[in-house]
């Protein structure tokens, strides 16, 4: 005897949206002065309109133990 599922299932579509917010990670070398020079993945959070971003909401790293912290406490190393 089988049994079936009484749920219905409907097809989501997808809607073009004209905001949207977007997460990227990237792996960037950084400088701290008590550290020195180190590669750390560096995640932005930016808004996009039409699918061009706009502006860089926020940006933030983790650490090697995992802790998440501000980019503002370290430079870029160029």
């Amino acid at each position: 005897m089988f049994t079936t599922n009484k749920h219905s299932y409907k097809p989501v579509k997808n809607k073009m949206k004209l905001v949207s917010i977007k997460r990227q990670t990237k792996t960037e070398s950084r400088y701290s002065p008590k550290m020195g020079v180190l590669t750390t993945s560096v995640t932005y959070i930016k808004k996009q309109m039409l699918g061009m971003s706009i502006k860089t909401l926020y940006k933030y790293r983790e650490t090697y133990h995992g802790k998440v912290k501000d980019c503002k406490d370290c430079n870029l190393f160029v």
